[in-house]
Parts: structure tokens; C-alpha cells; sequence
């Protein structure tokens, strides 16, 4: 037996041995290894902040339309003939009142000269008649002959007269001549198209808007446009009128903004213009920019509030977005910095290190926001 330990007095030692260096040597060697392996802690990080601002924000929707006159005039003929003379074509600006052309009248001038003179020989007429029914010369019945004949011979003159207006094409209205379908020595009918004119001192826009946004639409209200034409350029309009009832399939509801004065003339008949309805504008408010606010997978917003060299994680309850502002309804005070470069990356209590010298005077709820340089 005493034999039996001597032999296994060496074999322990081994095994003992190897446990010693599988566990990195000796104790001072260990402790030495240990050192070596363990991680320094990490620096703050740096962040760009801006403080909480109280203001003003709306929801913005944008819709595009055509630009369209205000009104477009038909001109027919209302006289056959061959057109004489046309004083107008497309761009011509027009008074009201002013020709545009003219049927030739010849025909018809002759037929009022004889008109003329059947009115003034039934007249005469009648002035005779009346002469001697005061004498009791005539009966009543020759008298009221010569009566109806002197009134039919003035509806016949007038009649004439009037045709004889129709020779002279007139425009209805003042405007622009969008389009001309003739041209002289044309033969026109009854009730051919001449020209098209547009009453464009006021032009408007008509747009689709959905039944969900035009409860937000007022009459009277100012919208802003934009036109492809002028990028980056915004006229003034309002809007003039909100339909009554939607479209039962696409559920839109038409609205029509109105552009007038100078905005009106740069605003062609045609160009394409983007108007933007600002709707359910809340005032007071508390506002972050956007890029303030963290998503995370289950769908619950965040920021991270200053708190002295730490960044604080808060969850908030977001409303409205516009403009790259967010309104936070819950979660942060008006007094509170946040975050607005660097929160994708942190965590709960993380020390940061401000980088924007705008913020560097700010003051938060834990201390004074570190605004020193990178």
C-alpha cells in the first residue's frame, strides 16, 4: 500500500501542475494576464443637442392641380356669312366690347334700308288714320289695320337692325384670346366657334382633396402655391370655393383656389401648380426636430434628455410632424435639451459629450450641458 501512494505522488504533482499553467501560471503571472485583459472604460459620446421650443405647428398636405381662367367665353356666330375682316388671334388682350371680326353685311343692309322704308310709309300710314278716326271719317277697324301694319313694320325694321349687330363679332367679356377657329373669307353658320376667350385676371386651381383633410378647409383661407415653372418661387392664393360633395368612388372632394393681381398674370393657363393646405394648426406646443426622436422595434418613440454628462432615455408620446419638427405631447419639459445627433447610438445613462457650441450654455435638469469641442 505504502508503495501504491510513493508511485502516485509524482503522477499528482504532474496533474498539478498542469492546472497551474492551464490557469495562466503563477499567482503573480495570473494577476498579471488579468490585467492585461481587461477593457479601459470607454470615453463620452459625442452628440449634437438642441434645446425643447415651444411653438406653433399644423399638418401640411399637398395637392397639384392645372392652372385654369377664372371663366372661358365661348364666341359663336349668330349670322351666316363669309367673314370680311378679323382683328384678333390667340394672345390678344381684349376689352369688352371690342371687335374681333367681322361678317359681311351687305345682304343684310339692304334688307334693313327697305325695312326702313315700309316703317316710315306705315307711319304715315297711321298718323293719317289717327287724323280721321278724330274726324270719324275711317271706322275703327280701318284704324286698328294701320295700327297692327305700323307695328308690324317696326318689328320687322328692328328685327333686321339687330341681325345687322350680329355682323360685328364683339368680345363679351375683357380678357385673353386663347383660340382662334377661323379665318378671313371663312363661310361661317349660325352658331359657329370663332373664339375662345379667358377672363385671367383671376385663374384658379382646381384640386382633389380627400374627405379626411377638407373638413380642415375653410373658405377664405390662404394657401400657399408653387408653380414647376418658377421652382422655388411660392405665390399666394385662397381659396375660393369648397364643393359640396365628394366623389362617392375616390371619396375627393374638389376645391379651388383662387390666384389674382400679379401672381395671376405669371400664372399661365396650363402650368401644373402644387398647393399646400395647412390643416389642424396647434399653437403652444412642444417641439423637437425629428431626428430627435428614436423608433425602436415594438413601435415606441424615445429621446435622450440631457442630464449633466449623461444622456437620459425618456419615452414620449409624439402628435403632429411638419417641416422636420415633431410635437411631443408627453415625455419632455419645455426647459429639457435633447439630443438631436448621436441618439441612435446611446444608451440609458451613457456619458456624452456635447459638440455643438450653440448648446454649450444651455442648462438642463442635471447640471450644465458640457459644450466642449471635439
Amino acid at each position: 500500500m505504502h508503495n501504491r501512494i510513493k508511485r502516485a505522488g509524482p503522477t499528482l504533482a504532474l496533474l498539478a501542475a498542469a492546472a497551474v499553467a492551464a490557469c495562466g501560471g503563477t499567482g503573480t503571472e495570473a494577476q498579471t494576464n488579468v490585467g492585461r485583459g481587461r477593457r479601459r472604460p470607454a470615453g463620452p459620446e459625442p452628440v449634437e443637442v438642441a434645446r425643447v421650443e415651444i411653438g406653433t405647428i399644423a399638418r401640411t398636405i399637398e395637392v397639384s392641380g392645372n392652372i385654369e381662367p377664372l371663366r372661358n367665353v365661348a364666341v359663336n356666330a349668330q349670322l351666316a356669312g363669309a367673314l370680311r375682316e378679323i382683328h384678333a388671334e390667340e394672345g390678344t388682350r381684349v376689352r369688352e366690347g371690342d371687335v374681333l371680326a367681322a361678317i359681311d353685311d351687305r345682304e343684310i343692309s339692304a334688307q334693313l334700308a327697305a325695312a326702313e322704308a315700309s316703317f316710315e310709309l306705315a307711319q304715315a300710314n297711321f298718323d293719317r288714320s289717327e287724323r280721321l278716326r278724330a274726324q270719324q271719317i275711317i271706322t275703327t277697324a280701318e284704324f286698328e289695320r294701320d295700327r297692327a301694319a305700323l307695328a308690324a313694320a317696326r318689328a320687322t325694321r328692328d328685327q333686321l337692325h339687330t341681325r345687322l349687330g350680329y355682323a360685328t363679332i364683339r368680345a363679351p367679356i375683357d380678357g385673353v384670346v386663347t383660340a382662334k377657329s377661323v379665318e378671313a373669307g371663312d363661310i361661317v353658320g349660325v352658331q359657329t366657334r370663332l373664339f375662345t376667350i379667358a377672363y385671367v385676371d383671376t385663374v384658379v386651381v382646381r384640386v382633389q382633396v380627400s374627405e379626411l383633410d377638407v373638413v380642415g378647409i375653410r373658405r377664405g383661407d390662404t394657401v400657399q402655391l408653387g408653380l414647376d415653372a418658377f421652382p422655388g418661387q411660392t405665390l399666394a392664393g385662397m381659396i375660393r370655393r369648397v364643393f359640396p360633395s365628394a366623389d362617392p368612388t375616390s371619396r375627393l372632394v374638389p376645391v379651388e383656389v383662387a390666384l389674382a393681381g400679379e401672381d395671376a398674370r405669371r400664372a399661365r393657363p396650363g402650368f401644373l401648380a402644387r398647393v399646400n393646405f395647412v390643416i389642424g394648426a396647434r399653437e403652444g406646443v412642444k417641439l423637437v426636430p425629428a431626428s430627435a426622436v428614436v423608433t425602436n422595434a415594438a413601435g415606441s418613440h424615445f429621446v435622450y434628455v440631457v442630464a449633466g454628462e449623461q444622456a437620459e432615455r425618456r419615452i414620449v408620446r409624439t402628435g403632429l410632424t411638419s417641416e422636420g419638427r415633431v410635437e411631443v405631447v408627453e415625455g419632455v419639459d419645455s426647459s429639457d435639451v435633447v439630443v438631436v445627433a448621436g441618439a441612435n447610438t446611446l444608451r440609458d445613462g451613457a456619458r456624452i459629450r456635447v459638440v455643438n457650441a450653440a448648446a454649450g450654455s444651455a442648462e438642463t435638469r442635471g447640471g450644465p450641458v458640457d459644450g466642449g469641442s471635439q
